[in-house]
């Protein structure tokens, strides 16, 4: 999906929601686990749910990869259920040599119909290069992430700012984006202010306590350039017979613009 794309996306749909499916197998509802493949009967109502009220899914490999074989086979039928309509992303966070690095992306760009992957930083230029070398898809890099461990080393003379800068002499505005966690909202003017034309994947909302107000009054840009996530929250709003339109009604209390 390309940038135009994406951005006609928010427009059309008049949100930044993106539903992150952490489709954690002991938090699924219990009348579900009778099915052949309980995780993807969860997506698929999850998906069903809520096609309307966002433009993204980021999909959790660990939650599907916990689960050997059949997990990752609950995964590729989720990618390709939720079609070419949304922003696919793997939150895989790789990111290792060249030649690894390069394989990683066939997994996910060529074998899985995914748009993004998310790549962390820490090796180095060669370690993202291999991942946007794929016309039409994205990395989505780790910068400054939700989690409390983040000050352990992001913060340390602004190593996230460092991380942003660098980046874009890799990629561009076309097929790099940046997390930005929406537990650091203070932060956001001044990281908008280093990379001002890029979109960002802002985690962090709902179960982690992140304000999706606050995230837009100092994160938006003139294209929109946000893609707000919630997970937790929405898909596992209840795990009785309702959970679908739980999860929906939940997602509905996302649609700022």
């Amino acid at each position: 999906m390309t940038r135009i794309e994406l951005t006609a996306l928010l427009e059309e749909r008049k949100t930044f929601l993106c539903v992150g499916l952490d489709s954690d197998f002991d938090r699924l509802p219990p009348h579900l686990l009778k099915k052949s493949d309980p995780i993807f009967e969860f997506n698929k109502k999850i998906i069903d749910a809520t096609r309307d009220l966002c433009v993204a899914y980021k999909i959790n490999t660990a939650f599907y990869e916990a689960q050997g074989a059949k997990g990752w086979q609950a995964m590729e039928k989720t990618v390709n259920y939720i079609g070419n309509a949304h922003f696919k992303i793997a939150d895989a966070k790789r990111g290792d040599i060249g030649n690894t690095s390069r394989m990683y992306a066939k997994a996910f760009f060529e074998h899985l119909p995914f748009d993004a992957v998310t790549v962390a930083p820490y090796m180095g230029e060669d370690s993202v290069k291999p991942f946007l070398e794929f016309t039409g898809k994205w990395v989505i890099l780790l910068a400054l992430t939700s989690n409390k461990g983040s000050a352990d080393f992001q913060f340390e003379n602004d190593l996230y700012k460092r991380v942003i800068q660098k980046a874009q002499t890799w990629g561009n505005a076309e097929n790099l984006m940046f997390v930005v966690g929406a537990t650091h909202p203070e932060k956001l003017a001044d990281i908008r202010a280093l990379a001002q034309d890029y979109f960002f994947l802002v985690p962090g909302v709902g179960a982690q306590g992140g304000d999706a107000e606050k995230i837009i009054q100092y994160g938006n840009n003139a294209s929109g350039g946000l893609l707000i996530n919630s997970s937790r929250d929405i898909i596992f709003a209840s795990s009785g017979l309702d959970f679908a339109e739980a999860a929906r009604k939940q997602a509905c209390s996302y649609q700022i613009l």
